[in-house]
C-alpha cells in the first residue's frame, strides 16, 4: 500500500469562510437526501453518509436538524443538482457540482465565474470524460491494519486504497470504490464498525494536466471564485 494519487490542493478559503460554506453544502445534501429516502438514516444511505461529513466539519447537531425539518416542512425548496463543465486557464479541466432552486441564476453566475477567471464555460460531455465518479471514505488509520482491511472489503467493491491527507493536515487512509459501490463499501464498513471521517461521491480525474506555481495560482482563484457561489457544492479539476 503506498500513498493515494491526490491532485493539487487549490483552496485559499479562510477557515471561518470555509467552515460556513461546508454547512450550507452540508445542509443541501441532507435536504436532497431526505427527499429522495425519507428521514430515517438506518433506511437512508445518502443520509448516513451526510451526517458522517456533518460530523467531520464540526456542524452542529441543531443545524443538522434543521436541514431535517426543511426538507419535510410544506415551503421545501427544490434543489436541483447539475453539473457545469468548463476548463480553467492552462487547460486545465472543471467539474462544478452545483445544487440549485433558480437554474438561470447558477448558469449565468457559474459562466461569469469562468470569463473572468480566464476559463471558458463547455457543453455537457465536453470535460467529464477526463473523470471518473468514485465513493472516496477517509478514514483514522488509528488501530486498522490496511493490508487485513484491504483483503476484507473487495468484495464490497474496495478499488483502491491508500495514504492521503485530511484537510488539518493529518494522514489519513482514503478508499476508492466505483460510483455504484458506494453503498456496498459504506455497509461493508458499517459491518466492521468503522466510521469514516468523511464519505464522498469525487470525480477523480483519470489524467492530470501539469502546471508551475504560478499557473496554478491563476486556476486556484478561478477555482475559489466557484466554490465561494453559493449555488455551488463541490468542484473538481484535474492539475497535476
Amino acid at each position: 500500500m503506498g500513498r493515494i494519487f491526490e491532485v493539487r490542493k487549490a483552496s485559499m478559503f479562510a477557515r471561518w469562510d470555509k467552515m460556513a460554506k461546508n454547512f450550507t453544502r452540508i445542509g443541501k445534501e441532507i435536504v436532497i437526501a431526505v427527499k429522495a429516502g425519507g428521514p430515517d438514516p438506518g433506511t437512508n444511505a445518502a443520509l448516513r453518509r451526510c451526517f458522517q461529513n456533518a460530523r467531520s466539519v464540526g456542524m452542529p447537531k441543531d443545524r443538522v436538524e434543521a436541514a431535517i425539518k426543511r426538507a419535510q416542512g410544506k415551503e421545501l425548496i427544490n434543489y436541483d443538482e447539475i453539473l457545469y463543465e468548463g476548463y480553467a486557464p492552462h487547460g486545465v479541466a472543471l467539474l462544478v457540482e452545483t445544487a440549485t432552486d433558480n437554474h438561470v441564476r447558477t448558469v449565468a453566475n457559474v459562466k461569469s465565474h469562468f470569463n473572468k477567471g480566464g476559463g471558458a464555460l463547455g457543453n455537457s460531455g465536453s470535460v467529464a470524460f477526463q473523470f471518473k465518479k468514485m465513493g472516496v471514505f477517509k478514514l483514522n488509520p488509528t488501530g486498522l491494519s490496511a493490508d487485513d482491511l484491504e483483503l476484507e472489503l473487495i468484495d464490497a467493491g474496495l478499488e483502491e486504497m491508500g495514504e492521503g491527507s485530511a484537510e488539518n493536515g493529518d494522514t489519513v487512509l482514503v478508499l476508492r470504490c466505483a460510483f455504484a459501490d458506494f453503498g456496498n463499501l459504506q455497509k461493508g464498513l458499517e459491518e466492521r464498525n468503522i466510521h469514516p471521517i468523511s464519505a464522498e461521491l469525487e470525480w477523480i480525474p483519470t489524467t492530470t494536466v501539469p502546471v508551475n506555481d504560478e499557473q496554478a495560482e491563476d486556476i486556484s482563484k478561478l477555482i475559489d471564485k466557484l466554490e465561494q457561489d453559493d449555488d455551488v457544492q463541490k468542484v473538481f479539476h484535474n492539475m497535476g
